[in-house]
């Protein structure tokens, strides 16, 4: 697909593209779903108070609030007052207590942590609170309509949706972790570009359970800030419900220290200096819960209720990149990069990687992933090699600048 190179143009198309679905059916939850079943008049009026409804459940009364330095405003929430809340009666039937950490976590040593945009100038909130970032109607409306997730195995061929990946499949797994490297590639304006890891249960004749974690570049949801950020999404039906972050009820933050959705900061640069940051996701084996550290912060689980196969253990692992791009101007392929926006041929320092690729096992043990497979739809767009040293292990290079000569 091709990127559109006039900013002016593109800027038109985005306002005309949020306008129209502002007044057309686009939440793809049931509930939304149901209530939308009218009349086209009514359907108008409707969705604009669903949007206005949607934002007063997400975005809940503060303590204090934040402004970043990119525009975002993060809001200090009361614990117990966060979206997750609203699945339950009492917060007594949330699971509180942290979880013992998988045996051998701290086998690489220090994780490299993570630092975000909104708090480095020492900014936090108050003790009892959680940083959620402020959602918007665009953040709905993009999250909801543009930018559905797909799993590698059935991404339909005009869905858009690239990867370039390592994995292990067929087993028995309760986690996984590894240290991914932070970047800005080249992003267009309606599309996106992700590194992370995959947490799936995959049985045959069932939909799809996924958990994720890592960074994504999503210009349409962030008000065209073409910076990292943390992310998280889950589905318990193969894409077709679930979501990001904290845009509905699903993940409990436990963290006070960092928020969903806001930016990286400090990113790597092509031949200079190379930053990284550590993603867990394991099983609690007695809350059953499913928990996410970044660097060495606990950040907060995903409760095991969400999910029906991955209520007990996930059967694949993958780590890597994704890029979606859905608009079509003259079928040329879009210039949204993956990883560094360079192919992993060029190395260390130059292409995007992913080290120390782990799993967890049924004895919540970290152990290295033997058989590891690579996985790319198109590889003269994005590509992925795999490789072993005796510092980072397991670890992958991917990644690529999507148009080019050999990917037209």
């Amino acid at each position: 697909m091709k990127a559109n190179s006039c900013p002016q143009i593109s800027t038109v198309i985005y306002v005309l593209v949020l306008f129209s679905l502002l007044f057309s059916p686009i939440f793809p939850l049931k509930d939304f779903q149901e209530e939308n079943e009218t009349s086209v008049g009514d359907n108008k009026l409707k969705n604009m108070k669903l949007i206005k409804a949607r934002l007063r459940k997400i975005n809940k009364p503060f303590v204090k609030s934040i402004k970043s330095a990119d525009g975002d405003i993060i809001d200090c929430v009361l614990f117990h007052l966060q979206p997750a809340f609203d699945l339950f009666e009492s917060e007594e039937k949330m699971s509180l207590t942290l979880p013992e950490l998988p045996k051998g976590h701290d086998n690489v040593g220090n994780k490299p942590e993570l630092k975000q945009l909104w708090n480095s100038k020492g900014e936090s909130c108050p003790n009892g609170t959680i940083p959620i970032r402020r959602t918007s109607a665009s953040d709905i409306v993009s999250f909801s309509k543009f930018k559905k997730k797909y799993n590698r195995k059935d991404t339909p061929s005009s869905s858009g949706h690239e990867h370039a990946i390592g994995y292990v499949n067929n087993g028995e797994f309760y986690g996984a972790r590894a240290i991914l490297n932070i970047w800005k590639p080249n992003v267009t304006e309606l599309d996106f570009s992700l590194s992370q890891i995959w947490v799936l249960a995959e049985l045959p004749g069932r939909p799809v359970n996924t958990l994720e974690a890592g960074w994504q570049i999503f210009p349409l949801n962030s008000s065209f800030s073409y910076l990292p950020r943390l992310f998280t999404y889950w589905t318990p039906d193969a894409y077709q419900s679930g979501c990001y972050n904290m845009l509905c009820q699903g993940f409990v933050q436990t963290s006070q220290k960092f928020s969903l959705g806001a930016a990286i900061n400090p990113i790597s640069t092509y031949g200079g200096q190379q930053y990284d940051v550590a993603f867990m996701i394991w099983k609690d084996l007695k809350s059953k819960d499913w928990w996410l550290r970044v660097g060495n912060e606990v950040m907060g689980y995903w409760p095991r209720t969400l999910f029906t196969d991955l209520q007990d253990h996930a059967t694949t692992v993958e780590y890597g990149g994704e890029v979606s791009s859905e608009l079509n101007f003259d079928s040329r392929h879009t210039t949204t990069g993956m990883g560094s926006g360079h192919f992993q041929n060029e190395g260390f320092g130059k292409a995007a990687f992913i080290r120390n690729l782990e799993v967890v096992d049924s004895d919540n043990t970290l152990r290295e992933v033997s058989n590891l497979n690579t996985f790319a739809e198109s590889p003269n767009c994005y590509g992925v090699q795999s490789g072993y040293n005796g510092v980072w292990r397991n670890y992958i290079y991917f990644g690529g600048p999507g148009y080019n000569p050999n990917c037209p």
